[in-house]
């Protein structure tokens, strides 16, 4: 085909398709993670659990999900996303429909641990499918749009557990919440293609529109360690994850039984009002995806404009929880604490672009690393949450003071993060 042929050509949108499939994996994932804090108060009084044994079991998910983050970003790397995304979407979803079958506190934390261990690498390879599926100016929108659908599936969660509960027990709702993953598993494996030259629905021209993505595909299993540790920037991206993840795990862990203790509200009050957080988060990170490009022509710089946005989020992020601390309505408590989660999610897609831009070939490694320490901190979160909640006789408020001064910590990273160079480059 000649170079005027294809200029002619319309190419087409079989990539878009990845996004579809990524925001519904990403919807299914935080459906099968937010599920278990709904039943929390149910499995609780079930299975005799005080506060710190069920911060505990939260934590369980957070720190397996930390552990095999790397592996999990590595293997996309080396085998390509498609085989890798479909074993750890049945391994998880295999553990959610196990955690029906629970009967203990240990029995209940081994399978949530081993949950966690299947779900990590679910966005690192996400994301390297996008660097070897997206031209480099439509990544950051499709990080946008991915978290937003994370993040509203995660938001109606709460009611839809409620919904459900009605029809079913506690233990054959998890089954059903498994099933799930495993149609998304077998659909996903027979329609995509690690690289999309080798899928039958992308024309020439298209093929040429991501050329240079394309690229990223190729395997690989000696990743520079030494730089990636030798970097500032790489550093303070953990940093910042960490810090901005810490606050973000009590959405969705501890809410629910906070608004029933702390503002007393009934079950079904609580699951209405703990949409909001997630909810507003998505807004934020559809609005930073979609506002990026503005952002770049105003300051003239990618670099300047991921700074400044993602600067801008952590600090309203805290002062929205201070607000939201000192409210007693519960509904404008809850508002502001949305806020809070707006902002919070307004870094997600820069932190995310910067994994694609600075990892290159590596993104998946690289975004697996990032991913890492963000589920120490949800390990940490709901754990520390617990041991505050116990030693303070059930201070809500002083365990929201600490989430509102991470955020806070997360400003000071941004401003000496670079944000574009690749690892790679001499």
């Amino acid at each position: 085909m000649t170079p005027a042929t294809m200029q002619k050509m319309q190419p087409t949108r079989t990539r878009y398709w990845v996004v579809v499939f990524a925001v519904t994996l990403a919807v299914l994932s935080y459906i099968d993670r937010v599920c278990i804090s709904q039943a929390a108060p149910i499995m609780s009084k079930e299975f005799g659990l005080d506060k710190r044994d069920m911060g505990m079991i939260f934590g369980a998910f957070g720190i397996a999900y930390a552990l095999f983050e790397i592996p999990g970003g590595w293997m996309g790397d080396w085998m390509g996303p498609r085989k890798v995304l479909m074993r750890i979407v049945i391994w998880w979803s295999a553990f959610t429909a196990l955690t029906g079958y629970t009967y203990s506190f240990w029995s209940l934390y081994a399978v949530r641990f081993l949950f966690g261990a299947g779900e990590a690498g679910c966005f690192p390879n996400l994301t390297k499918t996008f660097t070897t599926w997206l031209p480099t100016h439509e990544r950051v929108r499709a990080q946008g749009i991915m978290w937003m659908s994370a993040r509203w599936g995660g938001a109606f969660t709460p009611p839809l557990v409620v919904l459900v509960f009605q029809f079913m027990s506690w233990r054959n709702a998890f089954c059903l919440f498994g099933a799930l993953g495993v149609v998304w598993a077998i659909a996903f494996y027979l329609w995509f293609r690690d690289n999309p030259k080798d899928h039958k629905d992308v024309n020439a021209a298209e093929l040429e529109l991501l050329k240079e993505a394309s690229a990223n595909a190729e395997s690989h299993v000696n990743v520079p360690w030494s730089k990636l540790l030798a970097s500032r920037s790489v550093w303070l991206l953990w940093a910042q994850y960490f810090c901005l993840s810490f606050p973000w795990y009590f959405y969705i862990t501890w809410l629910p039984t906070y608004l029933q203790e702390h503002h007393h509200l009934t079950p079904g009050e609580s699951s209405g009002l703990a949409i909001l957080p997630l909810f507003f988060g998505g807004l934020g990170s559809l609005t930073s995806g979609f506002l990026s490009s503005r952002v770049v022509a105003m300051t003239g710089s990618l670099a300047k404009s991921r700074r400044l946005i993602s600067c801008t989020g952590f600090l309203c992020a805290s002062v929205m929880l201070v607000v939201a601390i000192n409210l007693e309505n519960p509904t404008m408590a809850m508002i502001a604490m949305g806020l809070a989660s707006f902002f919070n999610d307004f870094v997600m897609p820069c932190a995310w672009g910067t994994c694609m831009d600075v990892g290159g070939k590596y993104a998946g490694t690289l975004a697996g690393s990032m991913n890492m320490m963000g589920n120490l901190a949800g390990f940490a979160a709901p754990v520390m949450g617990g041991m505050i909640l116990k030693a303070t006789g059930g201070s809500w408020n002083t365990f929201l003071y600490v989430m509102a001064g991470f955020y806070l910590l997360g400003t000071f990273t941004w401003p000496f993060i670079d944000p574009v160079t690749p690892i790679n480059a001499d």
